[in-house]
């Protein structure tokens, strides 16, 4: 039995199709790196601008630091992307999803005059398509609808 929300009928599969096509991207990109022996993050790293570069570079500089960063990043993409599908952890898996795409963001922000060695698909100001990306994760987290689809109604039913 699906327990009955304020949504109506389109508002929660919309709602549910936005986080499992989210999802989908986050496992894709996860599986993608899992499955490439010779992926690291040090290029995507060592191409930081703005405010926090010092940080991603000393990231990319030490090499065990290095290695965790790309376990994390390889695993957290996998893990989140298959909460967000199915509905388990839901809520976990957003607010761990949008310090990722925060990250991604701080490491490549969109400003004017910068440029990076790796291709964007356009040319953005502030907003790129990590932040929102990151911003539907929050619409997600404020609007839970793993209550009613997903595995998390199972799990944490409070009956």
């Amino acid at each position: 039995m699906i327990k009955k929300t304020n949504y109506s009928t389109w508002q929660l599969w919309s709602l549910v199709i936005i986080r499992v096509a989210i999802g989908w991207h986050f496992l894709y990109e996860g599986i993608t790196k899992l499955l490439n022996p010779d992926w690291s993050s040090l290029g995507y790293l060592m191409d930081s601008k703005g405010l926090f570069e010092g940080l991603f570079h000393s990231i990319a500089a030490n090499s065990a630091v290095l290695n965790v960063m790309d376990f994390l990043n390889v695993w957290g993409l996998i893990l989140i992307g298959a909460g967000l599908i199915v509905g388990m952890f839901t809520r976990i898996a957003a607010i761990s999803g949008i310090l990722l795409l925060a990250f991604y963001y701080l490491s490549h922000p969109a400003i004017i005059g910068v440029t990076y060695a790796i291709p964007s698909e356009g040319n953005y100001l502030w907003v790129n398509k990590n932040l929102i990306e990151l911003l539907t994760l929050w619409v997600i987290l404020l609007f839970p609808t793993w209550k009613t689809v997903g595995v998390d109604r199972f799990l944490f039913n409070k009956k």
